[in-house]
């Protein structure tokens, strides 16, 4: 981030002099090298100590806390959504292969489709002209339909591409060739002996959407007016907010971490030859 919040104090004050912007760097210890500043900070969030938010004149923990669950909320049922809806459009593509071609289109129109015209085309249909849900804000569940559906739209066309590519190829596996002859039903086939196969690419792509889940969506955010993870990072970046950025970012990075882990775990549960 260019600058420091000295350097802005100094251009919203024209009174503040040198002298006063050098005193005011040494007591926030500004005046150090980069990493002993890193290597202060991070020794003080070990300790609990995350500091307190320069644009928001509070400690920074209680900013976080609203903001990650609201993201959590819209992301976490919008990847549900867009992870249900995107398996059952591949397992058709899989089972019905006349149908593919579609499902590929659907998919590919939802991956170039900019999620903030989206969210404009739902305001002005479900908000403005029926008047059947609110614009945005954050209230109750009537709030997060238009940005959860703008969302999921958004996040199912990578989920629906891997899952019909991945279960069409598991369906063509010996195995499956095998219970197919001994009578098991096409559906029983599909769910219970392919997707499992097929899952391991789809948890890679869940895993790396984990991190959206904290970090939050910063445009949908916006257009819907709703205070999540993505605007209070946005804020605090453009701010020079260093206790605010750096935390947000922290358990952006740990989540994301921690999400891979629980994937390649899950992986290995699921095809024991990648423990080999």
């Amino acid at each position: 981030m260019p600058g420091d919040p000295i350097d802005l104090a100094i251009a919203g004050d024209p009174r503040l002099t040198t002298e006063d912007a050098a005193r005011l760097r040494a007591l926030h210890g500004l005046d150090q090298p980069l990493m002993a500043r890193y290597l202060a900070w991070a020794g003080a969030v070990l300790q609990g100590n995350f500091g307190h938010s320069r644009l928001f004149a509070q400690p920074v923990a209680q900013l976080l806390g609203p903001a990650l669950l609201s993201s959590v909320k819209l992301l976490g049922l919008a990847l549900a959504i867009a992870i249900t809806v995107g398996v059952g459009l591949g397992g058709l593509a899989a089972l019905k292969p006349r149908l593919a071609p579609a499902v590929q289109g659907l998919a590919l129109f939802a991956q170039a489709v900019p999620s903030f015209w989206l969210g404009l085309l739902l305001i002005i249909l479900f908000a403005v002209q029926l008047g059947w849900l609110p614009a945005g804000g954050d209230g109750g569940l009537s709030f997060l339909v238009l940005p959860v559906a703008t969302l999921a739209f958004a996040h199912l066309a990578s989920y629906a591409r891997h899952a019909a590519s991945a279960l069409t190829a598991a369906m063509g596996e010996p195995h499956i060739r095998t219970a197919r002859a001994h009578g098991a039903g096409e559906g029983r086939l599909l769910w219970r002996h392919a997707l499992p196969n097929a899952g391991v690419p789809l948890l890679t792509i869940a895993a790396l959407d984990a991190g959206a889940l904290v970090s939050g969506a910063l445009i949908t955010e916006t257009i819907f007016a709703r205070p999540g993870m993505g605007k209070l990072i946005y804020d605090a970046v453009m701010g020079n907010d260093f206790n605010l950025a750096l935390l947000a970012l922290l358990v952006v990075a740990i989540m994301t971490m921690l999400a891979t882990l629980a994937a390649d775990l899950a992986q290995r549960w699921l095809d024991p030859r990648l423990s080999r």
